[in-house]
């Protein structure tokens, strides 16, 4: 794992920017964590994030607020994420969310399940490898 990347990583909350098919850059503040060789972060499956990813793995990440607010000059760190369905290889992966975000995460997992339902969208798991 690159610098950059394993910089991102330990932040509290990144700014990750994905590319509508048009090329314009969408950013959204997500929580990030390490895990082995990659970052892992978690989101809906169909959320925009979720969808430009599936046509276009590029991504950008920067350090930024919990409201998504990146500080000028911040570092771009350009990578890739491959989207992760398979509920087991999930689990495993989101191990590193439940140590660096604690009860806050157990909490919106719960939160994310009640609004979802059993048949809901469901989530998805991005590993975010260097580009």
């Amino acid at each position: 794992m690159s610098p950059g990347l394993l910089a991102a990583g330990r932040r509290r909350y990144v700014s990750l920017t994905t590319f509508r098919r048009t090329g314009v850059p969408v950013s959204t503040a997500v929580w990030v964590a390490p895990v082995g060789d990659a970052l892992v972060v978690v989101t809906g499956a169909a959320t925009g994030k979720a969808k430009r990813l599936r046509n276009d793995p590029r991504l950008e990440l920067r350090e930024c607020s919990v409201r998504g607010r990146v500080r000028p000059g911040a570092p771009v760190v350009h990578a890739r994420a491959e989207l992760v369905t398979d509920p087991e290889e999930q689990e495993r992966l989101l191990a590193g969310h439940r140590r660096k975000y604690g009860l806050q995460f157990r909490a919106y997992r719960a939160i994310e399940r009640l609004v979802g339902g059993e048949d809901g969208p469901g989530e998805v798991v991005l590993r975010i490898t260097d580009a």
